[in-house]
């Protein structure tokens, strides 16, 4: 330990004196890790899917009866409100109006349906109230379907069901279920936007 002192006095006394130069080599630089690069910007959420228009006048439903079999392609074809009266001894009540609504009835079960169309009908309105079919109303707007059809396995039939309105109800949508509204499978179609008159 007392030699290795000696020597580095010995150096400095060397350095001092000018006899020696030294030159202290710098380290190389060592560049620094980069920094990772985050995207702090926020990811959209996806958008919720966009919810399926609700059948209207024109669109096809396929229901089924409560009975193996039974199976009906249901079509608003049209609805005229109002509907004017073809039977003066069943006009509206003062204050009603007649809207009829034109159904066709494919059967595309293998079991022959048999029912009355009329009873499985419901018009709704804008307030939420319920009319069922005006059994006898006769209007211009067509044929209405006879108290009972029977439609075999491949057929068709269309006719006219006609609901008794007051003149200040809008109906909004129209319902139809097979077995005079009792089967669970209920066709549903809405009538927006406003529907003709004729």
């Amino acid at each position: 330990m007392r030699r290795v002192s000696a020597a580095l006095l010995g150096a400095c006394a060397l350095i001092a004196a000018g006899g020696a130069s030294v030159q202290l080599a710098a380290a190389p630089a060592v560049a620094a890790p980069a920094a990772a690069v985050t995207d702090h910007w926020p990811t959209a959420a996806p958008s919720p899917p966009e919810p399926e228009p609700e059948p209207g006048i024109g669109a096809t439903l396929s229901l089924e009866g409560n009975t193996r079999g039974e199976r009906l392609d249901v079509t608003v074809l049209k609805v005229v409100d109002p509907a004017h009266t073809a039977n003066q001894i069943f006009a509206p009540e003062p204050g009603n109006r007649y809207v009829a609504v034109q159904f066709q009835l494919k059967n595309t079960g293998d079991a022959p349906y048999k029912d009355s169309p009329g009873n499985g009908a419901v018009l709704v309105d804008a307030d939420g109230q319920h009319f069922d079919s005006a059994l006898f109303a006769k209007t211009t707007a067509g044929p209405s379907f006879p108290g009972s059809v029977s439609i075999s396995p491949g057929d068709t039939a269309r006719g006219v069901i006609t609901f008794e309105l007051p003149d200040s109800a809008k109906p909004v949508q129209v319902q139809f279920a097979m077995n005079s509204g009792f089967s669970d499978d209920v066709g549903e179609w809405t009538l927006l936007p406003p529907v003709r008159a004729g």
